[in-house]
């Protein structure tokens, strides 16, 4: 892919020609009973038909999934290739907990196991959290969750450790991803070896802004937001410890802003954790992250309303963000709070680096900083192309932004950028 190319916001909902051709045509035999079922039943039974397996275990919960499906398919104005997208992905997450639920069982010695302290990396969208996550991932020391294992915890029937058919299933997803939204990758680069974000992870459970990310369900997103998920993040908790059975290491490097609205949750199931709070302006990273969800969802619908995006995601936000303020006014004094600036991550990543680990009281040795110097230069910055995006894409002002998140760009700054406030 060209790193000079120029990928515009307000281009988002202009599809490969074979693409939406292949939906016209696909729309037009519904008549005939061409129409992608999002059924619950249908769902599970085709899950355990792959798997060969039946128990769902004891934390499978229905509600999440039916309020999810009746969200897709009443709300979602899903285009058919948005509706197979869609049952394949759900069809893959009942799987993967069909066959975790059977390992769970087969090696007890996995819950047995204590969870690798955290390091972990919150910050609003669009804001570094993917560029830091794949430089401490070079830590030998450190366990990322890479893409393919983000999409397949659980090993498959017959594939090793190492994962190498699951490995191949997300080369393939890549190159699916790359086909139908050659400009995705100048925003959010999603390589099946590179570390990945964890909120998959939660989808398992079928709790997550993935939903959200990725279609328009708004009677679900009202219902999650509303709903408690120590579920989700205790499920979350067993998925980490069977990915560390599979692949041993010292210590966690988790990353998705999902994480903002449930800091309580971390707190209670993964024990021994860092936060590292990346910061940018919102007036940047808001209309990054909307040009972002925007080529997210045409790949969904062909009814996507920019308007409504922001509405939506400038208000879901603000109120991660105050949930997140809210636990760091309460727990700063007994957590240990990390804040990276984005222009000193994008300036100076290796000092950045030393910081974190000071804070941790953890040297970085002259070794190891040459890993991290060799990390950043194999990701540098327009590596997919460039994104071009601005307010005016969608119809917002920083009034409108300032009205969701004025507390926070206090909070910004009153920070010292030494870790404590």
């Amino acid at each position: 892919m060209n790193p000079n190319r120029k990928i515009k916001a307000n281009h988002f909902n202009k599809q490969p020609w074979w693409f939406t051709g292949l939906n016209k045509t696909w729309k037009g035999t519904y008549f005939l009973g061409t129409k992608t079922r999002l059924d619950k039943d249908d769902l599970i039974r085709s899950a355990r038909k792959v798997t060969g397996l039946n128990d769902l275990g004891s934390m499978f919960w229905d509600e999440p999934l039916d309020r999810m499906l009746v969200s897709l398919n009443d709300e979602a104005m899903l285009h058919p290739v948005g509706r197979f997208i869609s049952k394949q992905r759900l069809i893959n997450l009942l799987a993967v907990r069909l066959r975790a639920e059977y390992l769970f069982k087969k090696h007890p010695e996995i819950l047995e196991q204590e969870l690798y302290p955290v390091m972990l990396v919150i910050g609003l969208q669009r804001t570094g959290t993917t560029k830091l996550q794949r430089l401490l991932a070079s830590d030998p020391d450190n366990r990322a969750l890479l893409s393919w294992e983000a999409l397949n915890p659980a090993p498959i029937k017959g594939d090793a450790r190492d994962g190498r058919n699951r490995i191949k299933i997300a080369r393939t997803s890549e190159k699916a991803l790359r086909i139908m939204s050659p400009g995705f990758f100048a925003i959010h680069p999603v390589e099946h070896l590179a570390p990945e974000e964890d909120v998959l992870l939660l989808d398992v459970s079928f709790m997550s802004q993935t939903a959200e990310a990725i279609t328009r369900v708004p009677s679900y997103s009202d219902w999650l937001m509303k709903t408690d998920q120590s579920l989700a993040y205790e499920y979350m908790a067993r998925l980490l410890k069977l990915l560390q059975w599979q692949r041993p290491a010292k210590r966690w490097i988790l990353k998705t802003p999902h994480h903002l609205e449930h800091l309580d949750q971390v707190d209670r199931h993964f024990g021994d954790v860092q936060y590292i709070w990346t910061h940018r302006s919102v007036y940047e990273s808001v209309p990054s992250f909307l040009s972002m969800v925007s080529y997210s969802r045409v790949m969904f619908s062909d009814k996507v309303d920019k308007h409504e995006v922001a509405e939506f995601w400038v208000k879901k936000n603000g109120y991660m963000l105050s949930k997140a303020l809210a636990f760091h006014e309460k727990n700063n004094h007994r957590t240990c709070f990390t804040d990276v600036p984005y222009k000193d991550l994008v300036n100076d990543s290796i000092e950045v680096i030393h910081h974190i680990y000071s804070d941790r009281k953890e040297p970085v040795s002259p070794e190891l900083e040459k890993t991290f110097i060799q990390a950043n230069n194999r990701n540098p910055q327009g590596k997919y192309g460039n994104h071009i995006y601005s307010l005016d894409d969608f119809g917002i002002d920083k009034e409108y932004i300032d009205r969701h998140t004025a507390a926070y760009q206090k909070f910004q700054k009153s920070i010292n950028y030494q870790g404590r406030t």
